[in-house]
């Protein structure tokens, strides 16, 4: 800001006394201006004549100056033109300590580190299903936890990333719980066709690659499996002596398994594979149920297909019986078609699988 200075007195000093020749010494005026109203400053640079002696006033010449002069540049009754123009710039953002993150980090995975690897460890089962529910409990609750840590910004896309790929790895466990039923794939080749572990790999090795170390050590998985018996094979071969005939059709898209009951007990179960047709010679007079189921995997361990298993029976029952008749032996031959065809007189019917026989 520009200072004006306004005077309406001169008094003249001890030093303009001296300056004096002697014979005015002894005398001492003072010369004063009428006390006038103060007038407001006037930017024009002008002397004011204050008295009659011709004693003049002159004006500092920061007075003198206009605020477009620079506003008392290099004075020090004003705030210099750099200062008045500079605004107030805050320092950046303090970023997280590496050191810290990588404690928290440790400290989240440590837990669900332990409960992956009791994944890997347990026995199929009633085991495996317990160890694969705590597992994704953790890893649900090691995703809040990072969302929730403290990030060095270049680790903040590598830690939000995690998080999101532990969440789906928790969904992929549970999915991958095994029922304890005839048609269940293993876990491990559940969690094999998972997306999940693989996206939690590539987030850990992305923060690992910065420092910090976000390595999981993830249970192991095995490839599904495709096994198939021979087309006609038996599966269950009872006592069969008898002259009927039985012929069946597989026109569906996977292979299966037929299986023919006498009362509570199973007379033999044939593998017919897909688009193929199997005969079973020698069948006992009787009257039997006919169950079929299809799949993709078959186990002996389970007598089941692990893959996309249906358990189905015919609703009719087939009657084998033999007769003698003149000039021969009268026999039943018959064919059953697994696929749907149009004319077809056979209806079936979902069995659950614990009822199908083995």
């Amino acid at each position: 800001m520009v200072r004006y200075t306004s005077a309406h007195a001169t008094h003249e000093t001890a030093a303009d006394t001296d300056a004096r020749p002697a014979h005015d010494r002894s005398r001492t005026a003072t010369t004063t201006r009428p006390t006038q109203p103060a007038r407001r400053p006037r930017l024009s640079c002008r002397a004011a004549v204050l008295s009659a002696a011709a004693l003049a006033l002159s004006l500092p010449l920061a007075a003198c100056a206009s605020p477009s002069d620079g506003e008392g540049k290099g004075s020090g009754d004003g705030p210099s033109s750099s200062a008045a123009g500079s605004a107030y710039s805050p320092g950046p953002t303090p970023t997280v300590a590496p050191a810290a993150y990588r404690r928290a980090l440790a400290a989240a995975l440590g837990p669900l580190d332990s409960a992956l690897h009791a994944v890997d460890s347990a026995h199929d089962g009633g085991p495996l299903n317990g160890a694969l529910d705590a597992a994704a409990a953790k890893a649900d609750t090691t995703a809040g936890a990072l969302r929730s840590t403290a990030t060095p910004d270049d680790a903040l896309a590598g830690n939000s990333q995690l998080a999101s790929a532990l969440n789906a790895l928790a969904q992929d466990l549970r999915s991958a719980r095994g029922s304890g039923g005839r048609c269940a794939a293993s876990p491990r080749v559940a969690l094999g066709t998972a997306r999940s572990p693989q996206s939690v790999k590539l987030a850990g090795r992305a923060l690992t690659a910065l420092g910090y170390d976000a390595a999981l050590r993830l249970p192991r998985t095995e490839r599904a499996r495709h096994r198939r018996l021979a087309n006609g094979a038996f599966v269950h071969d009872g006592s069969r002596g008898g002259l009927g005939r039985l012929t069946v059709k597989n026109g569906t898209g996977t292979d299966a398994v037929v299986t023919l009951t006498h009362g509570a007990r199973a007379a033999f179960s044939v593998y017919v594979r897909s688009g193929s047709e199997a005969t079973v010679r020698g069948v006992n007079n009787g009257s039997y149920t006919v169950y079929f189921t299809t799949g993709e995997d078959w186990s002996g361990a389970k007598s089941s297909f692990t893959r996309e298993c249906r358990f189905e029976k015919f609703d009719d029952r087939a009657a084998f019986r033999t007769v003698r008749v003149a000039g021969g032996t009268q026999y039943t031959v018959l064919t059953f078609s697994l696929n749907k065809v149009i004319g077809g007189n056979a209806g079936t019917s979902a069995v659950p699988p614990g009822e199908f026989p083995s």
